[in-house]
C-alpha cells in the first residue's frame, strides 16, 4: 500500500518545489494481482483501503469499470515523491483528518491530526488532552490515532535535496547516493 506526495518540476529552474503545503496530493494503491496503480479518489478511500489492507488486499476490480487488462493509472517514477504507508493502520476517526508534511530535507514526513474544530494536534497526548477537553468526541480514543511515518522511496527523491548526514550537517545528495 502506497501513498504517493506529488511533486512537480518548477518551469523556472530544474529543482522541484512542493505543489501544496507538503502534503499528499495523490493516493493510490497498488493491485495485489498485476501490480498496477490505480489512482484513489479520496484520502478518506485510502484510508479504508490502507485499513484492510491485510484482509482484503487491493485489487483492480474493486474500482469501477477497470479491470487488471486496462492501463496503470499512474506509473511509478522519479516525476514525483513516493512514499509507502503501513498497511492496516486504522482509518483517522470521522471529522477528523490525517495531514502528512514532507520535511525540507526530504527525511521523513511528520503525521498531524486536524480536530473538526480546525485545532492541529501533534501528539498522542495532544489527541487526549483534546478528547478530554471535548467530551462531545465520546467513542472516539487516543489509540485511534496513529502518528506512523510513510516510509519515502529514495529513488523518487528530487535529484538535489538537502538532507542532514550522520554528523547532522546538511549536504546536498544526488540521486542514487543513499
Amino acid at each position: 500500500m502506497k501513498g504517493v506526495q506529488e511533486i512537480s518540476k518548477s518551469p523556472s529552474t530544474s529543482k522541484r518545489t512542493l505543489v501544496s503545503q507538503g502534503s499528499v496530493d495523490v493516493y493510490a494503491a497498488q493491485c495485489n494481482n498485476c501490480l498496477k496503480w490505480r489512482v484513489v479518489e479520496t484520502q478518506e478511500k485510502f484510508e479504508e483501503i490502507r485499513s484492510k489492507a491485510s484482509e482484503k488486499p487491493f485489487i483492480c476490480s474493486r474500482k469501477a469499470n477497470i479491470s487488471c487488462d486496462d492501463p496503470a493509472d499512474i506509473e511509478y517514477n522519479s516525476t514525483r515523491t513516493w512514499v509507502i504507508d503501513k498497511p492496516n493502520l486504522p482509518k483517522t476517526p470521522q471529522g477528523f483528518k490525517r495531514s502528512l508534511v514532507l520535511r525540507k530535507d526530504y527525511s521523513k514526513l511528520d503525521a498531524y491530526y486536524i480536530t473538526p474544530t480546525g485545532k492541529k494536534l501533534r501528539t498522542r497526548n495532544e489527541i487526549a488532552t483534546f478528547l478530554k477537553d471535548n467530551p462531545e468526541y465520546k467513542g472516539v480514543s487516543a489509540t485511534d490515532f496513529d502518528f506512523s511515518s510513510p516510509k519515502i522511496m529514495q529513488d523518487t527523491i528530487p535529484e538535489i535535496a538537502e538532507q542532514k548526514d550522520s554528523a547532522n550537517k546538511k549536504v546536498k545528495i544526488a540521486k542514487g547516493d543513499t
